[in-house]
């Protein structure tokens, strides 16, 4: 059992005790009966029933798994590391005994691990690469960090699963990529690789946990098998409500690794977490989702990447508009431009109507009625959907019943079932 208490203020510690003691015991023999095989449940210094003081959570901000230094850096000590990361994986230092080579307070985990004088072997570089500058679904190919001289190693394209040339001589795998919550989000994706390359090679992957921005969501359709693709490997529903290191407990949990194998897993937790709290991205997760409110949409619009309509790639509202030039002309419209993230957008050059989400009230469940409205408002019904849809909805059966005129609460009303035996699963992974 991991302990986040270490450094913690007595007097807060004694606070969260008096507020939340008995919930605290009984939610730790829950994570203790259910902990998956070969893994280290971590558990939040706030049990998820807990009810948070304000004045608490503004004192105390959230802590990353990544901030947690003190809890991973004594298992990196002679070891050699891999590091699974993007520009997401960020380390605040905030008055720590840790000494830096710079008076950074925010400082890469990368840089941060070389500058602790741990043995960094390698880096593999998920979707959008190592930067975080690479368009969505392109090419990254392998090569080296230019600041640091490490080797790349791309795990998108050919390549999702390192092999075991690409292994050799790694001890430990570290896992630090920041998650939206959402099952076509590829991140989980190439985490179930990664756990699938660390079990077959006997390596121990320690997970560096960052909350979910969409943590307090579970909604949508859930994943039939025959579905699966890299944009939804499992059944679980379009957005999941889960951290990265929760999930990994789940895929070792309901065994998903190939031949029902287990990954030996740590979770380094978040402190001061908690599923009801906010959480702003300190860093944008990929280049197309820019700010809070497109990755509140993110979910709900994506399914438009199986349609003919935008979803504002190639503008600076992307995942936050939608149009196209089939769709009705209104009061507004916009006009793709290649840009950072969308060197080739649709509808390049093209003016696209649509709607103006930027100031949406924050949703709290997947929304279809913008689906629903533009499949009716549509010049020509049947160029509307293309074979990628069924593979984000992971079923044929939401394009099916979008096309037959069911309305959204009919929709809703079908998920109901799956979706609560999914929530009863799911609570014994829950950490936070």
């Amino acid at each position: 059992m991991i302990s986040i208490f270490k450094n913690t203020p007595l007097a807060f510690i004694l606070t969260v005790i008096l507020l939340s003691c008995s919930s605290s015991i009984n939610r730790t023999k829950e994570l203790q009966q259910d902990k998956p095989k070969d893994s280290v449940t971590a558990t939040s210094i706030y049990p998820k029933e807990a009810t948070l003081p304000d004045k608490v959570i503004e004192i105390h901000s959230i802590k990353t798994g990544a901030d947690n230094y003190e809890l991973y850096l004594p298992l990196l000590k002679d070891k050699k590391i891999g590091i699974v990361t993007n520009q997401s994986g960020i380390v605040l230092i905030k008055e720590s005994p840790v000494r830096l080579a710079t008076n950074k307070k925010q400082i890469h985990l990368v840089d941060f691990l070389l500058d602790q004088k741990t043995n960094v072997q390698k880096i593999f570089a998920p979707e959008h690469g190592f930067r975080g500058t690479a368009d969505a679904g392109e090419h990254v190919v392998d090569g080296t960090d230019t600041k640091t001289g490490l080797p790349i190693i791309s795990l998108y394209g050919n390549n999702k699963q390192p092999n075991s040339q690409q292994l050799a001589g790694i001890d430990i795998m570290i896992f630090d990529l920041q998650d939206v919550g959402a099952r076509f989000y590829t991140y989980i994706s190439s985490l179930h690789y990664i756990m699938q390359a660390c079990a077959e090679n006997n390596i121990q992957l320690i997970i560096l946990d960052r909350p979910n921005p969409n943590g307090n969501i579970v909604d949508g359709p859930i994943l039939e098998k025959e579905y699966s693709s890299f944009v939804g490997m499992h059944p679980i529903p379009v957005l999941h409500g889960m951290t990265i290191g929760e999930y990994a407990q789940m895929i070792n949990g309901e065994q998903w690794l190939k031949n029902g194998i287990s990954c030996k897993l740590t979770v380094i937790p978040c402190s001061y977490n908690n599923r009801k709290m906010k959480y702003s991205l300190p860093v944008k997760p990929s280049p197309n989702l820019p700010n809070d409110q497109s990755i509140n949409l993110y979910a709900s619009l994506c399914f438009f990447e199986g349609t003919n309509v935008s979803v504002g790639r190639g503008t600076e509202k992307q995942f936050q508009i939608y149009g196209s030039p089939y769709l009705p002309k209104s009061n507004f419209s916009f006009i793709p431009k290649p840009n950072m993230g969308a060197q080739n957008p649709v509808y390049n050059g093209v003016v696209c109507f649509g709607e103006d989400l930027s100031t949406q009230t924050e949703v709290r469940q997947l929304e279809l009625k913008w689906l629903i409205k533009a499949y009716a408002t549509t010049t020509d019904k049947s160029k509307f959907f293309n074979p990628f849809f069924t593979k984000l909805a992971g079923t044929r059966k939401l394009q099916q019943q979008i096309e037959a005129g069911e309305s959204e609460s009919e929709i809703r009303q079908s998920w109901k079932t799956a979706l609560d035996q999914f929530k009863k699963m799911r609570e014994k992974y829950l950490i936070y």
